[in-house]
C-alpha cells in the first residue's frame, strides 16, 4: 500500500527547517491539515487548508475521510511523541502513513537546560489535568512538561509548592528554535505567590528541577504509601497489606484495573502511580466514599481515576476488559465469575477478606480455581503510656490468581 497521508513535524523555524522529503510531501499535497500556528509556519503552500476539527476527538474520522487523496498533516515536533500522530496510527493501517519527525520540544528543552534526555522525566499536561504529573515529584528529579497554555506554569508551580517542592527551579521555554524564542525562570514558590516576572507565552515547555523542602518528606512512587497520605473514613487497605496487594496485581504500562469496592481509592491510586499510563475504574456503592476516593485521586496525582457509583456485578456491565481486578469489598462468587470472564489473557485477580464468611468463600474459590491463598497478619509497634507494645490489625486473607 502506498502512503496517502504524510504526518509532518514542524518546528518554530517553519518550512525552511524541514527535510527535503517533508518539503516534497507538502508541495505535492492536495490537502494540508493543521492548527492555525502550523499553517502560519508554512503560509506559501497552495494546497487546500483545513484547521483541526472541533472537537479534537473527531480528528481521526475527519482525516480518514480523505482517504484516496494526497493529505499532509502538520503537527509540532515529533509526530509520535505526545502528538496527534500516535492517535492516527491507532486507527489507520501503517502502510497508509509516512511520518516525518522533527526535533521534539523535549529535545529542544533538554538542549537548552544541558540535561541528558534519558535522565529526564518527560511528561505532558497538554489537554490533561496538570495534577497527573504529581507522582513524578521527587527530590533531585528533572521534569520536562508539555503545557496547555500560559496558565499551566502557574498551576504546576502551585502544585509543587503545595507538595513541599516550593524551592524547585522552574523555567518556561517558549517558541524554541524560532525567532520568537523566550525564557522565563523562577522558583515554584515565587510563581505561586506573585507569578513570574515576565509574561509566559501560551506555547511553551516547562522545565523543573525538583527541590524538596528540608521539612517535607516526599511521597515515593513505589507501593505502600503511608495510610495518612489518604483521606479515609476508616475503610482503607492498610499500608502493608496494600503493598502486598499491589505486588500481586503487578501494575504495568497502560494496563487497566477494576477496583471493586473502591473505598478510599488507595489501591487504584497506587496502581496508577506505579506504572506509566496505567488506568483504573473504581466501583463503589456509597456516594460519600466515591467523593473521598475522588479527592484522594486528585491530591495524589491520579486525576484520571474513573469512579463508578454503583454495585457490582451490575455496575461492571459495559466497562472495558481489565488486565487486573481487585475485590476489596462486597465479595461474592457472582462478582468473581464476572471478573474472571472479563479478564484479558495473562490477567490477575486479587481478592482480600477479613470476615470468617469471606475467608470461607476465598478458600472455596481457591479450591475451585487454584492460585495462591495466603493470610497476612501485620503487627505494629504502638505506645502504651511510657511503654511500647505490638498491636495487630485484623488478619487479611488474600486469594490471588493469574489467568
Amino acid at each position: 500500500m502506498k502512503p496517502w497521508l504524510d504526518i509532518i513535524g514542524i518546528g518554530e523555524d517553519g518550512y525552511d527547517g524541514l527535510s527535503a522529503d517533508a518539503k516534497s510531501a507538502l508541495q505535492s499535497a492536495e490537502i494540508i491539515i493543521g492548527g492555525s500556528r502550523h499553517h502560519g509556519l508554512a503560509p506559501h503552500l497552495r494546497a487546500e487548508r483545513i484547521k483541526w476539527p472541533s472537537p479534537f476527538s473527531a480528528m481521526a474520522d475527519k482525516i480518514l475521510g480523505y482517504r484516496g487523496r494526497k493529505v499532509a498533516l502538520l503537527v509540532t515536533g515529533d509526530p509520535l511523541w505526545y502528538s496527534a500522530g500516535s492517535r492516527i496510527a491507532r486507527v489507520a493501517d501503517s502502510g497508509e502513513i509516512k511520518f516525518h519527525p522533527q526535533i521534539s520540544a523535549f529535545q529542544h528543552a533538554c538542549a537548552r537546560m544541558g540535561w541528558s534526555i534519558p535522565d529526564v522525566e518527560k511528561l505532558t499536561a497538554h489537554g490533561r489535568p496538570a495534577s497527573q504529573i504529581v507522582p513524578a515529584f521527587a527530590n533531585g528529579a528533572r521534569l520536562v512538561v508539555l503545557t496547555s497554555g500560559s496558565d499551566t506554569a502557574l498551576v504546576v508551580a502551585r502544585l509543587l509548592t503545595e507538595k513541599g517542592f516550593g524551592r524547585s527551579h522552574v523555567r518556561a521555554l517558549g517558541a524554541m528554535g524560532g525567532p520568537r524564542e523566550s525564557s522565563v525562570e523562577g522558583t515554584a514558590s515565587e510563581w505561586s505567590e506573585s507569578g513570574p516576572k515576565n509574561d509566559i507565552p501560551d506555547f511553551h515547555t516547562l522545565c523543573i528541577e525538583c527541590i524538596a523542602s528540608p521539612l517535607f518528606k516526599p511521597l515515593r512512587r513505589g507501593p505502600g504509601l503511608p495510610d495518612e497520605a489518604f483521606e479515609s473514613d476508616g475503610n482503607i487497605t492498610k499500608r502493608e497489606v496494600r503493598a502486598i496487594t499491589l505486588a500481586a496485581l503487578s501494575p504495568a504500562r497502560g494496563e487497566l484495573l477494576w477496583d471493586i469496592g473502591l473505598g478510599s481509592g488507595s489501591v487504584s491510586v497506587e496502581w496508577m502511580r506505579a506504572a506509566p499510563h496505567a488506568e483504573a475504574f473504581g466501583i463503589e456503592r456509597r456516594s460519600d466514599r466515591c467523593d473521598i476516593a475522588r479527592r484522594n485521586s486528585e491530591n495524589l496525582g491520579t486525576p484520571r481515576l474513573r469512579i463508578v457509583h454503583g454495585t457490582a456485578p451490575d455496575a461492571l456491565r459495559g466497562l472495558p476488559s481489565p488486565d487486573a481486578v481487585f475485590i476489596g469489598g462486597g465479595l461474592d462468587e457472582k462478582i468473581v465469575d464476572v471478573a474472571l470472564a472479563a479478564l484479558k489473557p495473562f490477567g490477575r485477580l486479587v481478592a482480600n477478606g477479613v470476615t470468617l464468611e469471606s475467608e470461607s468463600l476465598l478458600a472455596s474459590l481457591h479450591a475451585k480455581h487454584g492460585g495462591r491463598l495466603v493470610r497476612i497478619a501485620v503487627e505494629r509497634a504502638e505506645n502504651i503510656g511510657s511503654y511500647r507494645c505490638w498491636r495487630r490489625p485484623m488478619t487479611v486473607t488474600q486469594w490471588a490468581l493469574e489467568t
